[in-house]
C-alpha cells in the first residue's frame, strides 16, 4: 500500500510527457488532464483513509532505508494538502478548458500545468530536504513557462522579475542546504530533527534556520512579497487562479514543516521572527488591499493577508493554532482560486479592471454575482463557510499562548478583507448597469460551473467541519509532536537509541 505514496508525483509527470506528443489534439489533452487529476484525488483519499489505520506511512526509493535513501512520507497534514490542491487544480483546469483558447493549449499549457502540480505534490510528500529543493524547482520551472505563456509584453516583464527573484531564492536555498549538511551530516528531515535536538541551542543551527526562513519567506510571499502582486496579475485567469491557490501554499508548507520538525530547539528566536514577519505581512497586505482600485491588485493583496494570517498561526505554535493552520491552508486554496476566477470573469465581462468603472453586473449575471458574495463571506470568515473555523482555531491558540498582538492583527485583517471585497461587490455588482443588452457578453453555464464547484467546496469545508475534524486533529498532533513523524520514518527504537548515545 505504501507504494501509492509516490503516485501523486509520478502520474502527473508521466502524463505531462505524454501530452507533448498530443499537441494538435486539444480535446484529448483536456480529457486526459482532468482524468489524471481525478485519479490523483482518489489516490489522496485512499492514502488519507489508510493513514488513519496505519499511522504515518513512508516509501523508501530503491530499498535504501532512512536516513541514507530518499523517502516520501505521507502524514495527514501532507495528504490533506495534496487532496485539496488536486481538487482545486482540477477545477481551475476545467475552467481553462472553457476559456483559455486553443492558442495556449497548443503551447503545451496542460503539460506545464501538470508538471507544476507534480512539483506541488512532491513538495508536500517528500521526506528529504534536498528532494524538497528538487520538487520546488520542478514546480517553479513549470510556473516560469506558464507566467510567460502567450508572450505579451507585460507578461514578459513580470516573468523576468518573477524568475530572477526565484533564482536568487533557489541559490540561497542551496547555500542553506550546504550549511545544514555540513553541520548535521544528513538530509533526511526526520534525521535532521534528531541531530538538531542533539546539538541543543547551537548558534550555527539557529543561523541556518533563519536562512531557511528567508528562503521560504520569498517563496511564500511572507514580508518579501514585492514580486507577487504583479506576477499574479498578468497571466490568463486560469493560470493566475492556480498560482494564487497553490504556489504560496508550498512555501507556507515548507515553513510549517521546517519550524515544527527540523528547528524546534530555539523557538524563542525563530518563532518570534516568524511572528514579526507575519504581523508586518498582514499590515502591508491590508494597506495594499485598502489602497487598491484595480480588482486584480486587491485580490493579490488578499493573498498576502492570508499568508500572514497562516504564518501567525505557525508562530503561535500551540496545537489549537496548528489545527487552525491546517484547516485555513485548505480553505485558502479553495477560496483564493475562486476569488481569482471571479475577478478574471469580471474583467472579461466588462473589459475593465478598475472597480469604479464597473457597476450593475448582478443584473446581467445574477448567479455570478452571488458566487462573488459567497467567496467574499468565506474569506472574511463568516460562518458557516470554510474561513470561519480556521480563524477561530488560530484565535483560540493565540489566546492560549498569550499572543494578543497577533490575535488583534489577525482579526483586524478579517475586517479589512471584508471591506476590500465588499467595496468590489457594492461598486461593481450593484448600481446602474454599464452593460447594455446589445453589449452583453454571454456567460455560458459551463464557464460559471467551476466557480460554482469552488463555492460548493468552501460551503462543504465549513458545514462538513465535524467530518473533517479527525484528520485535522491528527495532522496538528503530528506537527505539534515531532516524535510521531520521526518514529514512523526512522523507527522509534533506532533513533531514540542514537539520541541516548
Amino acid at each position: 500500500m505504501s507504494n501509492i505514496i509516490v503516485l501523486p508525483l509520478i502520474v502527473p509527470v508521466i502524463t505531462a510527457i505524454l501530452l507533448v506528443f498530443m499537441r494538435e489534439n486539444v480535446l484529448l489533452q483536456r480529457i486526459i488532464t482532468l482524468l489524471t487529476l481525478v485519479f490523483v484525488t482518489i489516490i489522496s483519499i485512499v492514502l488519507l483513509m489508510e493513514i488513519q489505520v496505519q499511522g504515518v506511512m513512508r516509501i523508501d526509493f530503491s530499498g535504501w532505508l532512512p536516513p541514507f535513501g530518499i523517502s516520501f512520507v505521507a502524514d495527514s497534514f501532507a495528504v490533506l494538502l495534496v487532496l485539496v490542491a488536486n481538487i482545486v487544480a482540477a477545477i481551475c483546469l476545467l475552467y481553462a478548458t472553457f476559456t483559455i483558447g486553443e492558442r495556449y493549449e497548443k503551447m503545451y499549457f496542460y503539460s506545464f500545468a501538470l508538471l507544476m502540480i507534480a512539483g506541488v505534490n512532491g513538495s508536500f510528500l517528500t521526506g528529504d530536504i534536498f528532494n524538497l529543493f528538487v520538487c520546488f524547482e520542478v514546480m517553479l520551472l513549470a510556473s516560469y513557462a506558464l507566467i510567460a505563456l502567450g508572450g505579451e509584453k507585460v507578461q514578459l516583464r513580470e516573468a523576468l522579475k518573477y524568475v530572477l527573484i526565484n533564482i536568487v531564492a533557489s541559490w540561497i536555498f542551496l547555500v542553506a542546504l550546504a550549511f545544514l549538511y555540513g553541520t548535521v551530516g544528513t538530509l533526511n528531515m526526520a534525521h535532521i530533527s534528531v541531530r538538531v535536538m542533539e546539538t541543543g541551542n547551537d548558534p550555527l543551527i539557529t543561523t541556518v534556520a533563519l536562512i531557511f526562513l528567508i528562503v521560504f519567506s520569498l517563496k511564500a510571499g511572507l514580508l518579501l512579497f514585492f514580486w507577487l502582486p504583479g506576477s499574479y496579475s498578468v497571466p490568463p485567469t486560469a493560470i493566475a487562479a492556480l498560482f494564487a491557490a497553490l504556489l504560496t501554499k508550498v512555501g507556507i508548507y515548507a515553513l510549517v514543516r521546517t519550524f515544527t520538525l527540523l528547528f524546534t530547539n530555539n523557538t524563542e528566536v525563530t518563532h518570534t521572527v516568524l511572528g514579526v514577519m507575519a504581523g508586518l505581512t498582514i499590515i502591508a497586505g491590508c494597506m495594499g488591499a485598502l489602497a487598491g482600485r484595480d480588482v486584480r491588485t486587491i485580490a493579490s493583496y488578499n493573498v498576502l493577508i492570508g499568508v500572514g494570517f497562516i504564518v501567525a498561526g505557525l508562530a503561535i505554535g500551540t496545537e489549537s493554532a496548528l489545527q487552525g493552520v491546517t484547516y485555513y491552508l485548505m480553505h485558502d486554496m479553495v477560496a483564493k482560486a475562486m476569488l481569482f476566477l471571479a475577478v478574471g470573469m469580471m474583467i472579461y465581462l466588462t473589459g475593465e479592471t478598475v472597480i469604479d468603472k464597473m457597476s450593475g453586473l448582478i443584473r446581467n449575471y445574477p448567479v455570478f454575482g452571488w458566487m462573488f458574495f459567497i467567496v467574499m463571506c468565506s474569506l472574511a470568515g463568516i460562518p458557516p463557510l470554510s474561513g470561519f473555523l480556521g480563524k477561530v482555531l488560530i484565535g483560540q491558540g493565540a489566546i492560549e499562548g498569550g499572543n494578543f498582538v497577533l490575535l488583534g492583527l489577525g482579526f483586524l485583517s478579517s475586517l479589512v478583507v471584508l471591506y476590500s471585497l465588499l467595496r468590489i461587490f457594492l461598486s461593481s455588482f450593484f448600481g446602474e448597469t454599464i452593460i447594455s443588452l446589445e453589449d452583453e457578453k454571454p456567460l455560458p453555464r459551463r464557464v460559471e460551473l467551476p466557480v460554482i464547484l469552488l463555492a460548493l467546496c468552501t460551503i462543504a469545508l465549513g458545514i462538513g467541519a465535524e467530518w473533517i475534524s479527525p484528520y485535522i486533529t491528527d495532522a496538528a498532533e503530528t506537527l505539534h509532536t515531532p516524535s510521531i513523524y520521526i518514529d514512523a520514518v526512522l523507527d522509534g527504537a533506532k533513533w531514540q537509541g542514537e539520541v541516548n548515545e
